[in-house]
């Protein structure tokens, strides 16, 4: 980070965090934190509501969609603010992911009449963003997705997701039997996926396909008579292919089994001269930081909103990435204050174009 003066404490937008982050909203019980969203408008005159899967939906000048999302992985994390001497530190679940950036956008929404949306699901399955870009008649002019970039970062890429479930079944019989079980085709198939893909060490992570399972099970089955195996398994996709070139290329490999690919999400590139991108470069500056262009190995809501609008957007929110899903998952408060005024800024530009 660089050097930039200390901002004044801004108790309007500590205030909305601290409340938000104290109410637990792990993933599909995201209503009472939401809810307190809603007072917060309400407070400030604002049209809110929340829709039928539970995003909180303010609308207003649509030259802005400001927009973050309201669960949390789960975690125990006693919501406290420290002392320290580079200023307090808010601790807690969420104070991070994304309830910095939530709460940053919400008020600094309420300040420059940008719209407003809080989504939920997005730790699980994206639900809200989902249901919100079916939902809508019609794009906004400029995104703005919160999730923690660092105050001065500006985050203009994440890779995509395809994931499914590998499925074998071989008949039963004694281990010295020379032929593969469905153990072993589970095993060769994905090794063969994963050396397909495979780069060296000096090749950007952002620009990889990387391979997880992220679950295993097999043995025989329940009668005895045959060998079964389940894996479920995720491949991250940079830009350069689309999730249709990645599931082709892993199907070529399969010889015996099936995968049942169950969700994909498209990877998305966002170029640094779109206005929204300029706009958060200027407001960084005027608050004596230097702008720093991000690219995300992971997902986000961004990737939904990317496939559907065609409009200009970064991801933008206070707090360290690698704080995510944490169990020290914590946030300086002056930091958040700068994202606040720099969202405050960034949006009042968009606004008059």
């Amino acid at each position: 980070m660089s050097e930039a003066a200390t901002p004044e404490a801004d108790t309007e937008a500590r205030d909305l965090l601290e409340a938000v982050v104290r109410i637990p909203s792990v993933s599909r019980n995201e209503r009472e934190a939401a809810e307190q969203l809603v007072e917060f408008f309400e407070a400030h005159g604002r049209e809110v509501w929340l829709d039928e899967v539970g995003n909180v939906r303010a609308p207003a000048d649509d030259g802005v969609l400001l927009t973050s999302h309201i669960d949390t992985v789960p975690g125990d994390i006693p919501v406290r603010i420290e002392e320290t001497d580079e200023g307090d530190v808010l601790w807690g679940r969420g104070s991070v992911d994304a309830k910095g950036p939530l709460c940053a956008m919400a008020v600094a929404a309420v300040r420059t009449g940008a719209s407003f949306i809080g989504v939920v699901g997005e730790e699980v399955d994206s639900k809200g963003a989902r249901f919100l870009v079916e939902d809508r008649d019609s794009a906004p002019d400029a995104v703005i997705n919160g999730e923690p970039s660092g105050w001065e970062g500006i985050t203009l890429g994440y890779r995509g997701l395809l994931a499914g479930t590998y499925v074998a079944t071989s008949e039963s019989g004694h281990s010295s039997r020379p032929e593969n079980n469905a153990i072993q085709d589970a095993i060769d198939w994905w090794s063969s996926v994963d050396d397909e893909f495979d780069d060296d060490e000096w090749h950007p992570v952002f620009e990889q396909v990387t391979c997880k399972p992220v679950e295993f099970e097999g043995g025989p089955s329940t009668d005895g008579l045959s060998v079964e195996a389940t894996m479920d398994v995720q491949l991250r996709v940079p830009p350069e292919y689309t999730t249709d070139e990645i599931r082709e290329i892993a199907d070529g490999y399969l010889t015996n089994g099936t995968v049942n690919w169950n969700d994909r999400v498209e990877p998305v590139m966002q170029s640094p001269r779109t206005s929204a991108a300029r706009a958060f470069r200027a407001a960084i500056r005027q608050q004596d930081g230097e702008p720093t262009l991000l690219r995300k190995t992971g997902t986000s809501d961004m990737n939904v909103f990317a496939k559907a609008w065609d409009c200009p957007m970064v991801t933008y929110g206070p707090g360290d990435s690698d704080l995510d899903h944490a169990p020290n998952e914590h946030l300086p408060l002056d930091e958040y204050d700068r994202a606040v005024a720099v969202l405050e800024t960034a949006a009042g530009r968009l606004l008059e174009d």
